[in-house]
């Protein structure tokens, strides 16, 4: 797989190229589809030349405005006074072309619902939504058509679609939120993370450096006058300075060790950072018998295949199952991941794989990639239990 995946805009942000702006925009646009009533009150001619194009000129307006609103405020919020002054402008025109051109442009009224249910705070919203219905129950007392036959019609559409969106509006409102914390959180954790290092680096090398000066010191004032005596001192620095290297590396390789149950929280975070869904193991307890370092083996499995799978496989969907299974050649200790990408032949080869399969090939392990163009991509590790 050759071209990076990136996915869908998520809630609450906005759109970041000309694809995901047409998605969210034919999501928001489909919902016009209940202005048939005064398009199609237009196009029976019925009114004079003057009122017809007035007519049209009005509803597109209404929708330009509507759309801008609705589009480019739930991600980038407009100034509270030009938020007014666009809602204001779709009341007046839902106003006028009621009592203009009759009850088929009563419809206009649910989209300024909806409207303030998408732009006001929740406060303003409770009375603004109502208000609207109620001010169309009471033109509508005015046109010729039925009063009792639009009621049930767009009533309850008006006031149904502007909570509705008072609820979308929290969802994305708490979106957000969850997203700066969780980004909070990742910066708290490598900050943490840094702390607990610089603390065990100064646990390891403060003793050994200063001893190292302390005899570095000692062996210059031993030097002209008594050798030997200096010569044993620079042997004791050498013996002190190999000590603090191989703990500096062992505590670096403690550091840099893959576990299965980290990879694993890990790979959850970036599949739903990433807008994938995730089907992951509550619990990655490893059962007994495993070779040892096959724990680390597994993690890597990991860490390469959601890296792929977020990166170029364009999934929606990627699932993780671990278990142990029973086979004529022994128990084996089962590890796969599915996603529903691409699955591109591209993806069975590469120095990641590779490298993959000597991990697990040094804990007498397999690896097992399966790619079916347009059905997605398996990558299956198994590891013989002792």
């Amino acid at each position: 797989m050759t071209e990076d995946h990136k996915p869908v805009a998520a809630i609450g942000r906005p759109p970041e190229n000309r694809q995901e702006a047409l998605r969210k925009l034919l999501w928001i646009g489909i919902w016009l589809a209940f202005l048939g009533a005064p398009v199609s009150d237009l196009l029976k001619r019925e009114h004079t030349t003057w009122a017809t194009a007035l007519g049209w000129l009005a509803l597109v307006a209404f929708v330009a405005v509507y759309l801008a609103l609705v589009f480019r405020h739930t991600a980038r919020p407009f100034a509270r006074a030009t938020v007014a002054s666009m809602l204001v402008f779709l009341t007046g025109i839902a106003v006028v072309t009621s009592l203009t051109l009759d009850a088929p442009w009563l419809v206009l009224f649910v989209y300024v619902s909806v409207g303030c249910g998408a732009v006001l705070p929740l406060p303003l919203a409770r009375w603004a939504i109502p208000g609207a219905t109620a001010a169309m129950a009471l033109i509508g007392l005015t046109t010729k058509g039925d009063w009792g036959d639009f009621v049930p019609g767009l009533a309850i559409p008006a006031l149904l679609g502007g909570f509705a969106m008072t609820g979308v509006r929290h969802l994305v409102r708490t979106t957000v939120e969850l997203r700066q914390a969780r980004a909070t959180v990742a910066q708290l954790a490598a900050n943490e993370e840094r702390l607990r290092l610089a603390r065990d680096l100064h646990d390891l090398l403060g003793h050994s450096l200063s001893l190292i000066t302390l005899k570095s010191e000692l062996a210059g004032r031993m030097l002209p006058d008594r050798p030997d005596q200096a010569a044993q001192q620079v042997a004791d620095i050498e013996q002190v300075s190999r000590q603090a290297l191989v703990d500096v590396r062992e505590a670096v390789t403690g550091y840099r060790r893959a576990t299965l149950p980290g990879e694993l929280a890990g790979a959850r975070t970036a599949l739903t950072a990433a807008g994938v869904a995730a089907d992951l193991p509550v619990t990655a307890e490893l059962p007994p018998g495993l070779p040892p370092g096959a724990g680390e083996a597994l993690a890597w499995v990991v860490r390469e295949a959601v890296t792929n799978v977020v990166r170029h496989s364009g999934a929606r969907k990627c699932v993780i199952t671990l278990g142990v299974f029973q086979t004529l050649d022994g128990r084996f200790l089962e590890l796969k991941i599915a996603d529903d990408g691409r699955g591109a032949s591209a993806a069975t080869s590469g120095n990641g794989l590779t490298g993959l399969a000597e991990r697990l090939s040094e804990v007498n392990g397999k690896l097992e990639p399966l790619a079916q163009k347009g059905r997605g991509f398996t990558l299956t590790a198994r590891v013989p239990l002792l």
